[in-house]
């Protein structure tokens, strides 16, 4: 069979880009060529592009890997993505990339194209570790190996924020005005927090180069959502038989797609809008919203499946009584927030049921519980802080902290930058006070509830609750 290429010819019912891709040229750098771009951002461009083209193809940068980089130049930039619902699957080809590269590679190349004038806007989804995020102090984690070295030798990056302060340095050393920078990963207030990031790392080699970046760079918030579960072998043969051809970057994701993003570039953008996109003066109420609902949610349920030995998020939302506890934790999560503009959250929970038990999408617990200590912050403690600095009752959310103890007990390891300090707490783990040990991680837990008695007696209350569980 032969590989999908811009000489394949789509079968009946599949559909290409509707614009020339010979005429199109770079606009846009992502960094991070997972799947989650390759089902949202470039299908937003991608959409944009077909109702109003312009110059705003995508370069899709690799920071570290280089087999979906390879990939995709052997498909001549093209990839499918695949549309799975009960109603039935629907693939689409992408077209919006215009060249790919791999930084651990050609880490020149991509500083290169960072700098050429043609480049108006960067986008990233290189997941919230990649950032070098201190979550004591807020900025930089100076041990965070990425940082360590950029620092150290910053005119040859490694890291997603080495990157971005010296593309920025090398534009204002010709001149040229800076990229926007569009943060496309689940932290909160994103684009506030990169804009702090890149303004301390470049401080750190040219203050004069920070007051730059400040002064006329922009850093708008953005907040995205779809859900889109690693691609299989199975997702590869799914899209063979649609395609009729190979397809090495195939992915599948639900037809849900929504993107909120601050209206704030320096030097226009794709009108992503005509893609569905909507442009708010602020994301915060949307951005919650997301982090709370759905990230949340997706939490509790895969440390709930772990602990089940249910491999799936669908799994899960089959059994009545998970679905109960599902729900109750979103009305919780809603009663700490603001209103949202033209959202109605009753509506938008039931929404969410639908899509966790959507029947033909595999999203496993073990992928959504990766990295668990670098999404509580965001997704489950700021709401448990607040509640709590008001007297109120947050058990809640010390089930979702207890459910992840519990599987880190059960499967004794763990994906997760904070492994090695996270595992040696759970061998000390007590009896009498099983969460404490966690809470005397550095960092792991904000000191509102390291500090709160009441707060820690609820995680170990729940822990106790848990017939899964065994300290």
């Amino acid at each position: 069979m032969e590989k999908l290429s811009s000489f394949t010819t789509l079968p009946q019912g599949v559909s290409g880009p509707g614009y020339d891709r010979k005429a199109l040229t770079p606009g846009i750098v992502h960094i991070g060529l997972g799947a989650f771009h390759r089902a949202h951002q470039a299908v937003f461009t991608h959409k944009a592009l077909e109702k109003n083209f312009g110059p705003w193809g995508i370069v899709a940068v690799n920071l570290r890997s280089p087999e979906p980089v390879r990939a995709l130049a052997e498909q001549d930039g093209l990839y499918s993505v695949i549309t799975r619902s009960a109603e039935g699957d629907r693939a689409e080809v992408i077209g919006a990339t215009v060249d790919w590269l791999c930084a651990a590679e050609r880490g020149e190349d991509v500083l290169a194209t960072l700098a050429s004038p043609d480049i108006r806007i960067v986008t990233l989804t290189v997941s919230e570790k990649a950032y070098g995020l201190d979550p004591v102090t807020g900025g930089l984690d100076l041990k965070h190996p990425a940082l360590v070295a950029d620092i150290a030798n910053p005119h040859a990056p490694v890291g997603a924020v080495g990157f971005l302060v010296e593309g920025l340095a090398r534009r204002r050393e010709r001149g040229v005005p800076p990229f926007t920078v569009l943060c496309c990963d689940n932290l909160p207030s994103n684009g506030h927090v990169v804009r702090r990031l890149v303004l301390e790392m470049a401080t750190r080699r040219d203050p004069e180069l920070a007051r730059w970046i400040a002064d006329e760079g922009k850093f708008p918030c953005s907040m995205v959502d779809r859900i889109v579960p690693a691609a299989t072998d199975d997702t590869r043969g799914l899209a063979a038989k649609l395609l009729g051809a190979e397809d090495a970057l195939a992915i599948e994701t639900e037809p849900f797609l929504q993107w909120v993003i601050e209206d704030d570039f320096v030097s226009g953008r794709p009108e992503w809008e005509a893609a569905g996109a909507v442009f708010a003066q602020s994301v915060e109420p949307y951005e919650n919203m997301k982090l709370r609902l759905l990230n949340g949610s997706h939490t509790l349920i895969a440390h709930l499946g772990i602990l089940h030995d249910l491999e799936f998020v669908r799994d899960v939302m089959a059994v009545p009584e998970f679905v109960e506890i599902v729900k109750r934790h979103m009305r919780a999560a809603t009663a700490t927030l603001d209103p949202v503009p033209g959202i109605d959250l009753p509506f938008y929970r039931n929404q969410l049921l639908d899509r966790f038990a959507n029947p033909t999408i595999a999203h496993r617990n073990e992928q959504i519980a990766m990295d668990t200590s670098q999404k509580l912050p965001q997704r489950i403690l700021a709401a448990a802080v607040e509640i709590v600095s008001e007297g109120g009752d947050a058990a809640e959310f010390a089930y979702v902290v207890a459910l992840w103890i519990a599987s880190i007990h059960k499967r004794g390891d763990l994906n997760d930058p904070r492994k090695v300090d996270i595992l040696a707490a759970a061998t000390q783990a007590s009896k009498l006070d099983p969460s404490a040990v966690f809470f005397a991680v550095e960092g792991l837990f904000p000191p509102e509830l390291v500090e709160n008695r009441v707060w820690r007696s609820l995680v170990n209350r729940e822990l106790s609750l848990l017939s899964s569980y065994r300290a």
